[in-house]
Protein backbone atom coordinates (compact mmCIF):
# COMPACT_ATOMS: atom_id res chain seq x y z
CA UNK A 1 0.00 0.00 0.00
CA UNK A 2 2.68 2.27 0.81
CA UNK A 3 4.81 1.36 -2.59
CA UNK A 4 0.99 2.74 -4.47
CA UNK A 5 0.62 5.56 -2.38
CA UNK A 6 3.88 6.97 -2.79
CA UNK A 7 4.15 6.22 -6.73
CA UNK A 8 0.79 8.16 -6.60
CA UNK A 9 2.45 11.04 -4.77
CA UNK A 10 -0.18 10.74 -1.99
CA UNK A 11 2.61 9.96 0.80
CA UNK A 12 6.27 9.54 1.25
CA UNK A 13 7.44 6.19 2.06
CA UNK A 14 9.32 5.41 5.50
CA UNK A 15 11.65 2.55 5.30
CA UNK A 16 13.53 0.43 7.75
CA UNK A 17 16.54 -1.23 6.76
CA UNK A 18 14.67 -4.69 7.06
CA UNK A 19 11.75 -3.65 4.70
CA UNK A 20 14.93 -2.30 1.93
CA UNK A 21 16.48 -5.45 2.17
CA UNK A 22 13.24 -7.54 1.75
CA UNK A 23 12.14 -5.03 -1.38
CA UNK A 24 15.56 -5.31 -2.99
CA UNK A 25 15.85 -9.78 -2.30
CA UNK A 26 11.99 -9.51 -3.88
CA UNK A 27 13.17 -7.07 -6.81
CA UNK A 28 17.43 -8.58 -7.48
CA UNK A 29 17.14 -9.72 -11.18
CA UNK A 30 20.49 -12.32 -10.54
CA UNK A 31 18.99 -13.46 -7.50
CA UNK A 32 15.42 -14.48 -9.52
CA UNK A 33 18.12 -16.46 -12.12
CA UNK A 34 19.45 -17.98 -9.27
CA UNK A 35 16.49 -19.38 -7.64
CA UNK A 36 15.03 -20.50 -11.52
CA UNK A 37 18.86 -21.94 -11.92
CA UNK A 38 18.17 -23.99 -8.51
CA UNK A 39 14.41 -25.18 -9.70
CA UNK A 40 16.37 -26.48 -12.68
CA UNK A 41 18.62 -28.07 -10.67
CA UNK A 42 15.86 -29.79 -8.74
CA UNK A 43 14.60 -31.41 -11.54
CA UNK A 44 17.51 -32.58 -13.11
CA UNK A 45 18.28 -34.63 -10.02
CA UNK A 46 14.91 -35.70 -10.16
CA UNK A 47 15.61 -36.80 -13.69
CA UNK A 48 18.78 -38.40 -12.73
CA UNK A 49 17.34 -40.40 -9.90
CA UNK A 50 14.88 -42.14 -12.67
CA UNK A 51 17.94 -44.07 -14.69
CA UNK A 52 17.99 -46.99 -12.28
CA UNK A 53 14.28 -47.09 -13.04
CA UNK A 54 12.78 -49.63 -16.25
CA UNK A 55 12.78 -48.02 -19.61
CA UNK A 56 9.98 -48.88 -21.29
CA UNK A 57 9.21 -48.05 -25.29
CA UNK A 58 6.53 -49.02 -27.57
CA UNK A 59 7.31 -48.91 -31.46
CA UNK A 60 5.53 -49.28 -34.25
CA UNK A 61 5.98 -48.69 -38.38
CA UNK A 62 4.86 -49.43 -41.70
CA UNK A 63 6.92 -50.25 -44.54
CA UNK A 64 5.81 -50.48 -48.22
CA UNK A 65 8.33 -52.79 -50.54
CA UNK A 66 8.59 -52.88 -54.89
CA UNK A 67 8.37 -56.76 -54.25
CA UNK A 68 7.82 -59.73 -51.76
CA UNK A 69 10.32 -61.97 -50.57
CA UNK A 70 10.09 -65.52 -52.13
CA UNK A 71 11.57 -68.37 -50.39
CA UNK A 72 10.96 -70.20 -53.68
CA UNK A 73 13.34 -70.13 -57.01
CA UNK A 74 11.37 -69.51 -60.21
CA UNK A 75 12.57 -72.65 -61.28
CA UNK A 76 11.36 -74.34 -57.85
CA UNK A 77 8.08 -72.97 -58.66
CA UNK A 78 8.14 -74.15 -62.00
CA UNK A 79 8.56 -77.87 -60.67
CA UNK A 80 5.94 -77.78 -58.28
CA UNK A 81 3.25 -76.24 -60.54
CA UNK A 82 3.63 -78.67 -63.26
CA UNK A 83 5.10 -81.82 -61.02
CA UNK A 84 2.16 -84.03 -62.47
CA UNK A 85 3.13 -83.31 -65.72
CA UNK A 86 6.78 -84.14 -65.33
CA UNK A 87 5.99 -86.98 -62.94
CA UNK A 88 3.88 -88.72 -65.43
CA UNK A 89 5.46 -87.84 -68.42
CA UNK A 90 8.95 -89.82 -66.76
CA UNK A 91 6.27 -92.59 -65.10
CA UNK A 92 5.08 -93.30 -68.74
CA UNK A 93 8.42 -94.01 -70.20
CA UNK A 94 9.79 -96.19 -67.71
CA UNK A 95 6.36 -97.76 -67.48
CA UNK A 96 6.53 -98.70 -71.07
CA UNK A 97 9.82 -99.73 -70.38
CA UNK A 98 9.29 -101.94 -67.65
CA UNK A 99 6.59 -103.73 -69.44
CA UNK A 100 8.86 -104.45 -72.74
CA UNK A 101 11.39 -105.94 -70.17
CA UNK A 102 8.90 -108.22 -68.51
CA UNK A 103 7.51 -109.24 -71.97
CA UNK A 104 10.52 -110.31 -73.22
CA UNK A 105 10.80 -112.26 -69.80
CA UNK A 106 7.60 -113.70 -70.40
CA UNK A 107 6.53 -112.57 -67.58
CA UNK A 108 3.62 -111.19 -69.12
CA UNK A 109 1.99 -111.69 -72.65
CA UNK A 110 1.84 -108.74 -74.90
CA UNK A 111 -2.19 -108.62 -74.50
CA UNK A 112 -1.40 -107.95 -70.51
CA UNK A 113 1.24 -105.85 -71.26
CA UNK A 114 -1.06 -103.70 -73.89
CA UNK A 115 -3.97 -103.84 -71.22
CA UNK A 116 -1.66 -102.08 -68.36
CA UNK A 117 -0.51 -99.71 -71.20
CA UNK A 118 -3.85 -98.57 -71.73
CA UNK A 119 -4.92 -98.46 -68.01
CA UNK A 120 -1.55 -96.39 -67.43
CA UNK A 121 -2.74 -94.02 -70.65
CA UNK A 122 -5.84 -93.61 -69.48
CA UNK A 123 -4.74 -92.87 -65.44
CA UNK A 124 -2.51 -90.49 -66.40
CA UNK A 125 -4.02 -87.06 -67.14
CA UNK A 126 -6.23 -87.55 -63.32
CA UNK A 127 -2.92 -88.08 -62.00
CA UNK A 128 -1.03 -85.17 -63.54
CA UNK A 129 -3.86 -83.01 -63.00
CA UNK A 130 -3.89 -84.02 -59.32
CA UNK A 131 -0.12 -83.34 -58.72
CA UNK A 132 0.01 -80.04 -60.87
CA UNK A 133 -2.82 -79.10 -58.58
CA UNK A 134 -0.87 -80.09 -55.31
CA UNK A 135 2.40 -78.69 -56.55
CA UNK A 136 0.46 -75.51 -56.97
CA UNK A 137 -1.26 -75.05 -53.45
CA UNK A 138 2.20 -75.71 -52.24
CA UNK A 139 3.43 -72.93 -54.27
CA UNK A 140 1.01 -70.83 -53.21
CA UNK A 141 1.41 -71.82 -49.39
CA UNK A 142 4.95 -70.29 -49.57
CA UNK A 143 3.86 -67.04 -51.16
CA UNK A 144 5.06 -64.35 -48.18
CA UNK A 145 2.81 -61.19 -49.46
CA UNK A 146 5.52 -58.75 -47.60
CA UNK A 147 5.28 -56.05 -50.13
CA UNK A 148 2.97 -54.20 -46.58
CA UNK A 149 4.41 -54.99 -43.89
CA UNK A 150 3.49 -53.77 -39.87
CA UNK A 151 5.41 -54.04 -36.97
CA UNK A 152 4.40 -53.33 -33.42
CA UNK A 153 6.75 -54.09 -30.44
CA UNK A 154 7.19 -53.40 -26.60
CA UNK A 155 11.09 -53.30 -25.39
CA UNK A 156 11.39 -52.75 -21.66
CA UNK A 157 15.00 -52.52 -20.23
CA UNK A 158 16.62 -52.73 -16.81
CA UNK A 159 20.06 -51.56 -16.19
CA UNK A 160 21.90 -53.92 -13.86
CA UNK A 161 25.62 -52.41 -13.79
CA UNK A 162 27.23 -49.70 -15.24
CA UNK A 163 30.29 -49.29 -13.96
CA UNK A 164 28.99 -46.77 -11.11
CA UNK A 165 27.94 -44.37 -14.16
CA UNK A 166 24.39 -43.85 -12.50
CA UNK A 167 25.53 -43.31 -9.48
CA UNK A 168 28.20 -40.99 -9.85
CA UNK A 169 25.31 -39.17 -12.39
CA UNK A 170 23.23 -38.85 -9.46
CA UNK A 171 25.76 -37.28 -7.54
CA UNK A 172 26.62 -35.00 -9.79
CA UNK A 173 23.05 -33.74 -9.83
CA UNK A 174 22.73 -32.98 -6.34
CA UNK A 175 26.29 -31.44 -6.58
CA UNK A 176 24.51 -29.37 -8.89
CA UNK A 177 21.60 -28.54 -6.66
CA UNK A 178 23.88 -27.87 -3.52
CA UNK A 179 25.61 -25.30 -6.47
CA UNK A 180 22.71 -23.46 -7.55
CA UNK A 181 21.57 -23.37 -3.76
CA UNK A 182 24.83 -22.15 -2.95
CA UNK A 183 24.45 -19.61 -5.73
CA UNK A 184 21.28 -18.15 -4.13
CA UNK A 185 23.02 -17.64 -1.02
CA UNK A 186 26.46 -15.96 -3.03
CA UNK A 187 23.81 -13.48 -4.52
CA UNK A 188 21.41 -13.04 -1.82
CA UNK A 189 24.55 -11.78 0.51
CA UNK A 190 26.05 -9.64 -2.55
CA UNK A 191 22.65 -7.96 -3.00
CA UNK A 192 22.19 -7.53 0.93
CA UNK A 193 26.08 -6.40 0.62
CA UNK A 194 24.81 -3.67 -1.70
CA UNK A 195 21.36 -2.32 -0.34
CA UNK A 196 23.40 -2.30 3.03
CA UNK A 197 26.02 -0.23 1.37
CA UNK A 198 23.29 2.20 -0.52
CA UNK A 199 21.38 2.53 2.74
CA UNK A 200 23.79 3.94 5.07
CA UNK A 201 25.72 6.34 2.06
CA UNK A 202 21.99 7.64 2.48
CA UNK A 203 21.91 7.97 6.35
CA UNK A 204 25.44 9.14 6.02
CA UNK A 205 24.21 11.93 3.24
CA UNK A 206 21.67 12.97 5.27
CA UNK A 207 23.33 13.50 8.65
CA UNK A 208 25.90 15.41 6.84
CA UNK A 209 23.32 17.38 5.15
CA UNK A 210 22.03 18.08 9.00
CA UNK A 211 25.50 19.26 9.76
CA UNK A 212 25.44 21.57 6.99
CA UNK A 213 22.33 23.04 7.63
CA UNK A 214 23.75 23.49 11.30
CA UNK A 215 27.20 25.13 10.17
CA UNK A 216 25.23 27.56 7.46
CA UNK A 217 23.02 28.83 10.22
CA UNK A 218 25.94 29.17 12.95
CA UNK A 219 28.20 31.35 10.43
CA UNK A 220 24.52 33.32 9.03
CA UNK A 221 24.32 34.07 12.93
CA UNK A 222 28.21 34.68 12.81
CA UNK A 223 27.51 37.34 9.78
CA UNK A 224 24.54 38.87 11.46
CA UNK A 225 26.92 39.59 14.51
CA UNK A 226 29.68 40.88 12.33
CA UNK A 227 27.16 43.01 10.47
CA UNK A 228 25.93 44.83 13.74
CA UNK A 229 29.83 45.30 15.15
CA UNK A 230 30.52 47.19 11.81
CA UNK A 231 27.97 49.41 12.13
CA UNK A 232 29.07 50.10 15.91
CA UNK A 233 32.46 50.16 14.77
CA UNK A 234 33.84 47.60 16.76
CA UNK A 235 34.82 45.27 13.37
CA UNK A 236 35.88 46.16 9.89
CA UNK A 237 34.22 45.25 6.37
CA UNK A 238 37.19 42.66 5.85
CA UNK A 239 35.71 40.93 9.01
CA UNK A 240 32.38 41.09 7.23
CA UNK A 241 33.90 39.88 3.92
CA UNK A 242 35.46 36.85 5.44
CA UNK A 243 32.21 35.65 7.33
CA UNK A 244 30.46 35.86 3.92
CA UNK A 245 32.48 34.25 2.25
CA UNK A 246 32.34 31.23 4.91
CA UNK A 247 28.44 31.75 4.46
CA UNK A 248 28.53 31.27 0.66
CA UNK A 249 30.77 28.40 1.59
CA UNK A 250 28.78 26.83 3.66
CA UNK A 251 25.25 27.15 1.74
CA UNK A 252 28.03 25.64 -1.75
CA UNK A 253 28.33 22.80 0.92
CA UNK A 254 24.62 22.26 1.89
CA UNK A 255 24.19 22.62 -2.14
CA UNK A 256 26.11 19.38 -2.57
CA UNK A 257 24.91 18.08 0.28
CA UNK A 258 21.06 18.27 -1.00
CA UNK A 259 22.36 16.98 -4.99
CA UNK A 260 24.11 13.87 -3.10
CA UNK A 261 21.68 12.85 -0.78
CA UNK A 262 18.78 12.87 -4.13
CA UNK A 263 21.27 10.67 -6.37
CA UNK A 264 21.96 8.17 -3.46
CA UNK A 265 18.22 7.39 -2.57
CA UNK A 266 17.56 7.35 -6.56
CA UNK A 267 20.23 4.38 -6.12
CA UNK A 268 18.74 2.86 -3.11
CA UNK A 269 15.16 3.41 -5.08
CA UNK A 270 16.48 1.26 -7.91
CA UNK A 271 17.57 -1.46 -5.65
CA UNK A 272 14.71 -1.37 -4.03
CA UNK A 273 12.96 -1.83 -7.19
CA UNK A 274 10.83 1.52 -6.76
CA UNK A 275 10.81 4.19 -8.99
CA UNK A 276 13.76 6.38 -9.07
CA UNK A 277 11.83 9.73 -8.67
CA UNK A 278 9.86 8.32 -4.89
CA UNK A 279 10.38 10.12 -2.11
CA UNK A 280 11.14 7.99 0.62
CA UNK A 281 12.31 8.51 4.39
CA UNK A 282 14.90 6.69 5.96
CA UNK A 283 14.24 4.76 9.55
CA UNK A 284 17.67 5.78 10.47
CA UNK A 285 17.71 9.21 8.94
CA UNK A 286 17.19 11.53 12.04
CA UNK A 287 19.13 9.86 14.54
CA UNK A 288 21.69 10.79 16.72
CA UNK A 289 24.04 8.72 16.04
CA UNK A 290 24.65 6.33 12.92
CA UNK A 291 26.03 3.68 15.40
CA UNK A 292 25.79 2.44 18.76
CA UNK A 293 28.10 0.51 21.30
CA UNK A 294 26.27 -2.95 20.42
CA UNK A 295 25.92 -3.27 16.84
CA UNK A 296 29.20 -5.46 16.56
CA UNK A 297 28.13 -7.65 19.29
CA UNK A 298 26.85 -10.34 17.59
CA UNK A 299 29.96 -10.44 15.00
CA UNK A 300 31.52 -14.43 15.61
CA UNK A 301 35.42 -14.63 16.27
CA UNK A 302 38.06 -15.96 14.67
CA UNK A 303 38.22 -16.40 11.10
CA UNK A 304 36.52 -19.28 9.51
CA UNK A 305 35.45 -18.95 6.04
CA UNK A 306 33.63 -22.06 5.81
CA UNK A 307 29.98 -20.20 5.71
CA UNK A 308 31.42 -18.34 2.50
CA UNK A 309 29.16 -19.65 -0.77
CA UNK A 310 31.94 -18.36 -2.92
CA UNK A 311 34.08 -21.60 -1.18
CA UNK A 312 31.34 -23.99 -1.21
CA UNK A 313 30.74 -23.37 -4.69
CA UNK A 314 34.41 -24.44 -5.36
CA UNK A 315 34.16 -27.26 -2.72
CA UNK A 316 31.24 -28.63 -4.89
CA UNK A 317 33.47 -28.10 -7.98
CA UNK A 318 35.78 -30.23 -6.35
CA UNK A 319 33.42 -32.70 -5.65
CA UNK A 320 31.14 -32.54 -9.14
CA UNK A 321 35.10 -33.12 -10.97
CA UNK A 322 35.48 -36.13 -8.37
CA UNK A 323 32.50 -37.72 -9.84
CA UNK A 324 33.17 -37.12 -13.51
CA UNK A 325 36.72 -38.73 -13.02
CA UNK A 326 33.70 -41.74 -11.83
CA UNK A 327 32.07 -41.38 -14.96
CA UNK A 328 34.84 -41.16 -16.92
CA UNK A 329 35.94 -44.72 -15.31
CA UNK A 330 32.61 -46.18 -15.93
CA UNK A 331 32.55 -46.18 -19.84
CA UNK A 332 35.59 -48.15 -19.95
CA UNK A 333 34.04 -50.96 -17.30
CA UNK A 334 31.47 -54.02 -18.30
CA UNK A 335 27.84 -53.20 -18.54
CA UNK A 336 24.82 -55.65 -17.85
CA UNK A 337 21.41 -54.87 -18.87
CA UNK A 338 18.06 -56.70 -19.19
CA UNK A 339 16.01 -56.75 -21.17
CA UNK A 340 12.37 -57.95 -22.34
CA UNK A 341 9.85 -56.92 -24.78
CA UNK A 342 7.17 -58.33 -27.34
CA UNK A 343 7.33 -57.88 -30.99
CA UNK A 344 4.08 -58.50 -33.32
CA UNK A 345 4.36 -58.38 -37.10
CA UNK A 346 1.44 -58.93 -39.98
CA UNK A 347 2.09 -60.43 -41.92
CA UNK A 348 3.43 -62.84 -39.48
CA UNK A 349 5.88 -65.85 -40.11
CA UNK A 350 4.45 -67.70 -37.05
CA UNK A 351 2.14 -70.44 -39.17
CA UNK A 352 2.92 -70.08 -42.36
CA UNK A 353 2.66 -66.33 -44.30
CA UNK A 354 -0.58 -65.53 -42.02
CA UNK A 355 -2.50 -61.81 -42.72
CA UNK A 356 -2.99 -60.96 -39.31
CA UNK A 357 -1.19 -59.63 -36.43
CA UNK A 358 1.06 -62.11 -34.24
CA UNK A 359 3.73 -61.84 -31.85
CA UNK A 360 6.07 -63.27 -29.30
CA UNK A 361 8.06 -62.18 -26.06
CA UNK A 362 11.16 -62.06 -25.48
CA UNK A 363 13.58 -61.94 -22.52
CA UNK A 364 17.10 -61.23 -22.30
CA UNK A 365 20.49 -60.15 -20.74
CA UNK A 366 23.49 -58.33 -22.43
CA UNK A 367 26.88 -57.68 -21.39
CA UNK A 368 29.06 -55.07 -22.52
CA UNK A 369 32.64 -55.40 -21.70
CA UNK A 370 35.86 -53.41 -23.44
CA UNK A 371 38.31 -55.44 -23.76
CA UNK A 372 41.02 -53.25 -25.40
CA UNK A 373 41.20 -49.48 -26.27
CA UNK A 374 45.13 -48.82 -26.38
CA UNK A 375 44.85 -47.37 -22.71
CA UNK A 376 42.33 -44.41 -23.81
CA UNK A 377 40.25 -45.15 -20.29
CA UNK A 378 43.52 -44.55 -18.55
CA UNK A 379 44.80 -41.49 -20.16
CA UNK A 380 40.93 -39.96 -19.73
CA UNK A 381 40.91 -41.21 -15.90
CA UNK A 382 44.23 -39.74 -15.72
CA UNK A 383 43.70 -36.09 -17.05
CA UNK A 384 39.96 -35.97 -15.30
CA UNK A 385 42.50 -36.42 -11.58
CA UNK A 386 44.58 -34.02 -12.46
CA UNK A 387 41.99 -31.34 -13.36
CA UNK A 388 40.16 -32.60 -9.75
CA UNK A 389 43.57 -31.73 -8.15
CA UNK A 390 44.19 -28.68 -9.74
CA UNK A 391 40.47 -27.54 -9.03
CA UNK A 392 42.05 -28.40 -4.79
CA UNK A 393 44.77 -26.42 -4.99
CA UNK A 394 42.59 -23.53 -6.27
CA UNK A 395 40.31 -23.97 -3.71
CA UNK A 396 43.34 -23.73 -0.89
CA UNK A 397 44.40 -20.58 -2.27
CA UNK A 398 40.55 -19.67 -2.37
CA UNK A 399 40.64 -19.86 1.52
CA UNK A 400 43.99 -18.03 2.08
CA UNK A 401 42.67 -14.98 0.15
CA UNK A 402 39.20 -15.57 2.15
CA UNK A 403 41.08 -15.94 5.38
CA UNK A 404 43.33 -12.95 4.56
CA UNK A 405 40.55 -11.35 3.78
CA UNK A 406 38.65 -11.96 7.04
CA UNK A 407 42.00 -10.85 8.76
CA UNK A 408 41.99 -7.56 6.96
CA UNK A 409 38.46 -7.17 7.41
CA UNK A 410 38.47 -6.92 11.17
CA UNK A 411 41.84 -4.82 11.34
CA UNK A 412 39.62 -2.28 9.30
CA UNK A 413 36.42 -2.59 11.81
CA UNK A 414 39.11 -2.24 14.79
CA UNK A 415 40.74 0.72 13.44
CA UNK A 416 37.35 2.08 12.65
CA UNK A 417 36.18 1.60 16.25
CA UNK A 418 39.38 3.38 17.49
CA UNK A 419 39.03 6.21 14.58
CA UNK A 420 35.33 6.85 15.71
CA UNK A 421 36.01 6.71 19.50
CA UNK A 422 39.16 9.16 18.66
CA UNK A 423 36.40 11.40 16.57
CA UNK A 424 33.74 11.50 19.36
CA UNK A 425 36.91 13.06 21.61
CA UNK A 426 37.71 15.96 18.60
CA UNK A 427 33.91 16.40 18.46
CA UNK A 428 33.50 17.09 22.12
CA UNK A 429 36.72 19.33 21.94
CA UNK A 430 35.81 21.05 18.95
CA UNK A 431 32.57 22.37 20.69
CA UNK A 432 34.18 23.61 23.89
CA UNK A 433 36.58 25.51 21.76
CA UNK A 434 33.75 26.69 19.39
CA UNK A 435 32.12 27.76 22.95
CA UNK A 436 34.87 29.09 24.06
CA UNK A 437 35.39 31.17 20.91
CA UNK A 438 31.47 32.68 21.11
CA UNK A 439 32.11 33.45 24.55
CA UNK A 440 35.13 35.54 23.49
CA UNK A 441 34.10 36.84 20.22
CA UNK A 442 31.01 38.65 22.53
CA UNK A 443 33.42 40.19 25.06
CA UNK A 444 35.58 41.67 22.47
CA UNK A 445 38.51 39.21 23.58
CA UNK A 446 38.98 37.27 20.13
CA UNK A 447 38.17 38.74 16.42
CA UNK A 448 35.48 36.73 14.27
CA UNK A 449 38.87 34.75 12.39
CA UNK A 450 39.12 33.37 15.52
CA UNK A 451 35.77 32.17 16.03
CA UNK A 452 35.32 31.20 11.83
CA UNK A 453 38.32 28.66 13.12
CA UNK A 454 36.50 27.14 15.41
CA UNK A 455 33.21 26.58 13.42
CA UNK A 456 35.46 25.05 10.69
CA UNK A 457 37.88 22.84 13.59
CA UNK A 458 33.89 22.24 14.59
CA UNK A 459 32.37 21.27 11.32
CA UNK A 460 35.52 19.04 10.37
CA UNK A 461 35.09 17.18 13.46
CA UNK A 462 31.29 16.34 12.92
CA UNK A 463 32.39 15.07 9.77
CA UNK A 464 34.78 13.10 10.58
CA UNK A 465 33.17 11.64 13.38
CA UNK A 466 30.02 10.60 10.73
CA UNK A 467 32.70 9.27 8.22
CA UNK A 468 33.80 7.18 11.29
CA UNK A 469 30.67 5.58 12.34
CA UNK A 470 29.87 5.19 8.69
CA UNK A 471 33.05 3.82 8.34
CA UNK A 472 32.80 1.45 11.29
CA UNK A 473 28.90 0.23 10.36
CA UNK A 474 30.30 -0.60 6.56
CA UNK A 475 33.77 -2.57 7.95
CA UNK A 476 30.93 -4.65 10.18
CA UNK A 477 29.35 -5.37 6.59
CA UNK A 478 32.01 -6.12 5.21
CA UNK A 479 33.67 -8.22 7.70
CA UNK A 480 30.32 -10.29 8.21
CA UNK A 481 30.57 -10.29 4.24
CA UNK A 482 33.96 -11.97 4.61
CA UNK A 483 33.00 -14.43 6.66
CA UNK A 484 29.89 -15.50 5.43
CA UNK A 485 27.50 -14.58 7.86
CA UNK A 486 26.04 -11.96 5.98
CA UNK A 487 22.22 -12.68 6.11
Amino acid sequence: MLLVMAMHGYAQMTLSLDSCRIMALSNNKSLSAARLQLDMARNTAAAAKTRRLPRVEALGGYELTSRQVSLLSDESKYALSNAGTLLTGSMQGELSGALATLMQQGVITPQQAQGLGSLAEQLSPKMQESLNALGQRVVDAFKSDTRQMFAVSINITQPVYTGGAITAANNMARIGENMAANNIDMSTQRTIHEIENAYWTVVSVRHKKRLAESYLQVVRKLHGDVEKMIREGIATKADGLKVAVKVNEAEMTLTQADNALALSKMLLCQLCGLPADTQITLADENSDSIISTTDSQDICEGNSVDNRPELMLMNDNVSLSRQKTKLTRAAYLPQVMLSGGWLATNPSVYNGFEKKFSGIWNVGIMVRVPLWNWMEGSYKVRASKITTTMLSLETDELREKMELQVSQSRFRMNEAAKRLAMTITNVANAEENLRCADVGFREGVLPATDVMEAQTAWLKAQSMKIDAEIDMKLSEINLKKALGVLR
